[in-house]
């Protein structure tokens, strides 16, 4: 693992994930097609839970105006970019996808454990308590972009979902053509 990425798994300053997340909402923002708003004067939890609110909100009307196969590309190409800017900045070698995506997904709320061979288990999500299935099935798109661009290719699947009822979400990142 390089320097970087295990100083990062160690400590990320509270400002650097601050302009992580305003990075992340302006991304998500621009796949919505409106503005994002201001986090500036919040917090990072009040931020983070407004993030949570703004894509249930756009995940909803997109839903709502049937175009979210539109909506779920642009997210997924928006969320590319920030994985493979994550894992130029970090460092992240094929065998460092999973200790760089836990992290990143630490910053959001998220317990993430991810195995070598691509395994994923979830067992808590900040944005379960607010997500309805369908709209996690939406913003996931997130997910596979963030995660295929942090593993330089490959594929993201999902097998089970909290918002589904289950205890925790399954997923598998296929990295297709990545040595791990």
């Amino acid at each position: 693992m390089g320097l970087l990425l295990s100083l990062a798994c160690l400590y990320v300053p509270v400002p650097v994930r601050k302009r992580k997340l305003e990075m992340l909402f302006r991304a998500t923002a621009d796949a919505f097609g409106v503005d994002a708003p201001s986090v500036r004067d919040l917090s990072y939890d009040e931020a983070l839970r407004r993030y949570a609110l703004f894509t249930r909100e756009h995940a909803d009307e997109a839903l709502r105006r049937g175009t979210e196969r539109e909506v779920g590309v642009r997210l997924y190409q928006s969320a590319l970019r920030i994985g493979e800017q994550f894992r130029s900045d970090l460092g992240v070698r094929p065998s460092d996808v999973m200790r760089a995506a836990a992290l990143v997904y630490r910053m959001l709320g998220i317990d993430f454990r991810g195995e070598p061979e691509g395994d994923i288990r979830i067992s808590r999500c900040l944005f379960s308590a607010c997500y309805t299935a369908d709209v996690c099935r939406l913003i996931s798109s997130l997910d596979a972009g963030l995660l295929v661009g942090l593993a330089g290719g490959g594929a993201l699947s999902f097998s089970q979902r909290i918002t589904d009822g289950h205890d925790c979400c399954r997923a598998r990142l296929e990295m297709n053509g990545v040595t791990k």
